[in-house]
């Protein structure tokens, strides 16, 4: 195990004893000090009721605080205390410069978002750090080096092989990622262009990650039928690069292969008992949503848009590509029919937001059956595209891969921006939906694990080790909210809802929700990553 680790490992464990509540006289000041709360410090451990000081962005004190003075004192009485939650799979990028207070975010107690995932990245990191450290946020950001970014600025969108010099050239990006304060590598296998990549040329990327302590983060090749190859290819790369892996949004899609997921934890604990250190993601809902074109065979988009319209239109191809879509809206993630999928976002074509495609075929003159559904798609890849929602996840498999142990809690939503489109309700909801839908109303998980699967899991797994817990000398990222009421509001058919029932959110010691409301605050910080050039291993940016 490499130092780091080691070092980074004992100083969360030796921070859990932080915690113990202590007591304080009165000659002690703090800049603010939350009381009377149940206190679920993000260990996974059980509640306990203490008083928090905090003095400038740091949590100072733990204990009875009463005597103690304070500019401001926030009266949690009857609330729960938590560490603010940090999502480690968002798409926060789409929205942020619009919506720098990242309201959808902070109302649902998430402090941290982190960008790069499914293998798309700024790039370079530098210059994306610095347009957000201009811009002023209101959570804290960090990113993943994207593997898919990086291979369409070397080779394109070719269905290739990459050349001994254009995989040095492509290891050389990793490398200057890294050392800006990339997390790590992130792979989206799904898409193009990195479903043209190897698994050979992953594992080489990734040894360059691992290299600078960073972890890997996939969206894998399938989560339908070929699930399970998919997983054996995530451990694999896992073991072959040494470096730790996330197996992101983890979940199974098409009704056919519901319960796959009794297989795939399986693998992952195999996995984890001969050493190799994967772990898991996951939103808590039963759709997905990603642009149209996951219903277009891979093969098909390569070269981009205009040759996938060439192959749309030509008659040697049309046939086979429009079998394939029909293939997957009946067995993948059309659910088994077009009124399955719905149209979440179309900026040149707004009014098909929040219809399906059943309906959208109908409003063509047509009969909504799968064959028809994907002339309507290829109208709309002709008119440029869209952002759609899938529903074809099984809800057993959801409860399933929340309770294990080894998973985490993750959005894979933009900011939102209120009213635009018909988004997924995940970008509004993911946590209050698990504190309120999951725990509180059907028992699959207690509260402190999920507080856990939202904070100190993911902090631990990409190496913040002074956030995501209650404990004195962490980061003042924290949430109070009311158990009893939290809960997300967002639905399916009206997305555009905040949720509700978190009171206050500090982020770095300063308050950027009070009773519920946005405060405008933005005092957002950059956490670079592990193999950042400078003092610490994990470096921190003021705005």
């Amino acid at each position: 195990m490499k130092l780091q680790v080691v070092i980074i490992r004992l100083f969360f464990l030796l921070s859990i004893s932080a915690a113990l509540p202590t007591t304080v006289g009165a000659q002690e000041n703090f800049d603010i000090i939350i009381s009377g709360g149940r206190i679920v410090d993000g260990s996974g451990n059980p509640w306990y009721e203490a008083d928090i000081g905090i003095v400038g962005e740091r949590i100072t004190r733990i204990g009875n605080l009463s005597q103690a003075n304070a500019n401001t004192r926030i009266n949690a009485t009857g609330l729960t205390v938590s560490p603010g939650f940090i999502d480690p799979h968002t798409h926060a990028l789409r929205g942020i410069f619009d919506v720098p207070n990242a309201e959808s975010a902070l109302l649902q107690g998430v402090t941290t978002l982190t960008e790069g995932n499914d293998g798309s990245s700024p790039f370079p990191i530098a210059d994306h750090y610095a347009d957000i450290a201009e811009l002023g946020i209101s959570p804290n950001w960090s990113v993943f080096v994207g593997q898919g970014t990086i291979r369409s600025l070397v080779i394109g969108e070719e269905d290739r092989e990459a050349t001994e010099a254009e995989l040095e050239r492509m290891k050389a990006m990793v490398r200057q990622a890294m050392e800006e304060g990339a997390l790590g590598i992130s792979t989206g296998l799904f898409y193009v262009p990195g479903s043209f990549t190897s698994t050979e040329e992953v594992i080489e990327l990734s040894k360059e990650a691992a290299a600078y302590d960073g972890i890997y983060i996939s969206h894998m090749r399938e989560e339908a039928y070929q699930l399970l190859d998919s997983v054996q290819e995530t451990i694999r790369i896992g073991e072959e690069a040494n470096i730790p892996v996330q197996m992101t949004h983890h979940k199974v899609i098409g009704v056919e292969n519901w319960g796959s997921s009794v297989e795939s934890l399986r693998m992952v604990d195999k996995a984890r008992a001969r050493g190799i250190d994967i772990t898991i993601d996951q939103y808590p809902y039963t759709a997905s949503q990603t642009g149209i074109t996951a219903l277009i065979p891979q093969w098909a988009q390569e070269g981009g848009t205009d040759q996938l319209l060439s192959r749309i239109d030509s008659q040697e191809t049309r046939g086979s590509i429009k079998n394939e879509v029909v293939e997957k809206i009946l067995y993948d993630r059309g659910g088994g029919h077009p009124r399955n999928v719905f149209i979440s976002r179309n900026s040149w074509a707004p009014e098909m937001a929040g219809k399906n495609l059943a309906e959208l075929t109908i409003e063509a003159g047509m009969e909504p059956t799968p064959e028809n559904a994907a002339e309507v798609v290829f109208d709309i890849i002709r008119g440029g595209g869209a952002t759609a929602v899938y529903h074809a996840i099984g809800p057993e498999d959801v409860d399933r891969i929340m309770q294990h142990p080894a998973t985490a809690i993750g959005s894979d939503g933009p900011v939102g921006i209120f009213g635009e489109g018909a988004p997924h309700p995940r970008q509004y909801g993911t946590f209050a939906r698990v504190l309120g839908y999951y725990v509180r109303e059907r028992g699959v998980i207690t509260l402190e694990q999920a507080v856990r699967k939202m904070s100190s899991q993911t902090a631990q797994r990409l190496g913040i080790f002074d956030r995501g817990l209650i404990a004195q000398g962490y980061f003042a990222d924290i949430a109070i909210f009311d158990a009893d009421t939290v809960v997300d509001r967002a639905t399916f058919e009206d997305p555009h809802q905040y949720a509700q029932g978190m009171h206050y959110v500090l982020v770095n010691g300063t308050v950027v929700v009070e009773d519920g409301a946005h405060t405008g605050q933005r005092p957002g910080k950059i956490l670079h990553g592990p193999g950042y050039t400078g003092a610490r291993s994990l470096q921190q940016a003021n705005f």
